[in-house]
């Protein structure tokens, strides 16, 4: 069984951590030796600046996490093959695992297109707007003004549009959410759970689903216990399998996966401690879906409509 995980953090951990080891440090949630324990086949890799940057160095700290992508997970490990559309997943060989660099908020580049033209050249192939918060590109989920697009957003998702880049819509506001889905060209949500399964402002509505899903595009249902549940520090995989499922009942059995938030969680879902605990997912799974479910679920709907892969 082969797994497609929309998202994780690990970049950032080894950025405040510069001790951590991508090989094998355990206080990552992904690492090498966990990506072959579960047989990962594609995972993606947020460049993720937190807030306590200061906002003249948040652009630096970006490249600090897109160097380290280069120099710490994928040069030291040559079975790890960086991954930039669906031609490079389909010659990955069968002992090799494909990285695809992502931006998580576009904080890091102000007001800057260049920045962000700098970040797209050095191999980033989806970008998520925001964070939580508003930035000069949009407001984020958690921000209270709940603003959509700025003007010089729809520049960013102008470039996105023109150099083919997804733009991720986990994290944005409901009004940027729809602006972005009338003005990006290629979109999909890496993180999200359903809100009607669990009022949380991160979560997405019915509306949102089904909007994504007439996209043909793809929803990765998270591991964070508190956009599952509700509580902030448990989550059963009971709790996951529910959102996928809603997911499903809306008509989304060919546009939901997973995009766990690895190393960006402190709190886990019992038994999805880390990546290699996949197969404790995958063993639930099967008692209520075929084996041809499973697999789009874990990795063929990512791989297949996550629209720069596709190409």
């Amino acid at each position: 069984m082969k797994i497609f995980d929309a998202h994780c953090d690990v970049l950032y951990k080894l950025f405040m951590d510069p001790t951590l080891e991508f090989a094998n440090s355990p206080g990552l949630q992904v690492n090498l030796e966990r990506l072959k324990a579960s047989n990962t086949k594609v995972q993606l890799f947020a460049i993720y600046v937190p807030e306590s940057v200061h906002p003249d160095l948040k652009f630096e700290a970006a490249l600090r996490m897109a160097d380290l992508f280069y120099e710490k997970v994928l040069t030291p490990h040559p079975q790890i093959r960086l991954v930039k559309d669906r031609e490079d997943i389909d010659q990955l060989a069968e002992d090799e695992i494909g990285a695809v660099l992502t931006l998580e908020g576009c904080d890091a580049i102000g007001q800057d297109l260049l920045k962000l033209r700098t970040l797209l050249r050095l191999g980033v192939r989806s970008v998520g707007l925001t964070w939580n918060y508003g930035n000069y590109v949009a407001d984020g989920a958690l921000e209270e003004r709940g603003a959509g697009l700025s003007r010089f957003g729809r520049q960013v998702v102008q470039l996105l549009n023109d150099t083919g880049t997804v733009c991720d819509v986990s994290h944005l506001s409901e009004q940027g959410f729809w602006d972005v889905m009338e003005s990006a060209e290629h979109v999909f949500a890496s993180h999200s759970n359903c809100y009607s399964l669990c009022r949380h402002q991160r979560n997405l509505k019915d509306n949102q689903i089904n909007a994504l899903i007439d996209r043909d595009s793809v929803i990765g249902v998270t591991f964070v216990p508190e956009f599952l549940s509700g509580k902030k520090e448990s989550a059963s995989i009971n709790d996951v399998i529910r959102h996928l499922d809603h997911i499903c009942s809306l008509g989304g059995e060919n546009h939901v996966g997973f995009g766990s938030d690895f190393d960006g969680i402190e709190f886990t879902v019992g038994n999805l401690e880390g990546n290699e605990q996949y197969d404790n997912l995958w063993n639930e799974l099967q008692k209520y879906y075929s084996d041809i479910q499973v697999r789009k679920f874990l990795h063929k709907n990512m791989a297949s409509r996550i629209p720069v892969l596709s190409r």
